[in-house]
């Protein structure tokens, strides 16, 4: 069994996708667009949608997770009621994507050593998404 995180950026995925592979590394596995998808007369996309991300993969380190657009409706709620959790492999790396993930964002927790961490913080980006950045104590 595995369990995958779907995240949906109602209209900001492009942008999304695009920061976390130049801040992160994170590679875009696939990425499909409404206008791509087989016609589906029971359910047609909205007038709109077309150059939206209707579904990509994504590859950060190594778990995969995949990303849409979603509706892109202006009433929906913020995200909630989840984060993802970001283990760095060395302090560097840590404060980094930290850095970058809090650039436009807003720091929740800022990073640093606790009782059961080396380092730990967690932000809110610039996209809604909550972060939590660890460094092991291992390291």
């Amino acid at each position: 069994m595995q369990v995958q995180p779907y995240v949906f950026f109602n209209g900001r995925c492009e942008e999304a996708l695009d920061y976390y592979s130049a801040k992160l590394g994170a590679q875009v596995i696939f990425k499909m667009r409404y206008k791509e998808a087989p016609p589906d007369p029971q359910n047609p996309p909205r007038p709109g949608l077309e150059e939206k991300i209707m579904h990509a993969s994504v590859r950060l380190g190594s778990s995969d997770w995949m990303a849409s657009d979603g509706r892109c409706d202006p009433a929906a709620p913020p995200m909630n009621g989840f984060s993802l959790s970001l283990t760095a492999d060395d302090a560097a790396s840590a404060e980094k994507y930290f850095s970058a993930l809090a650039d436009g964002g807003q720091v929740v927790m800022p990073f640093q050593a606790t009782f059961w961490s080396k380092g730990f913080g967690m932000v809110v980006d610039r996209f809604g998404l909550t972060w939590m950045v660890t460094l092991p104590s291992e390291e």
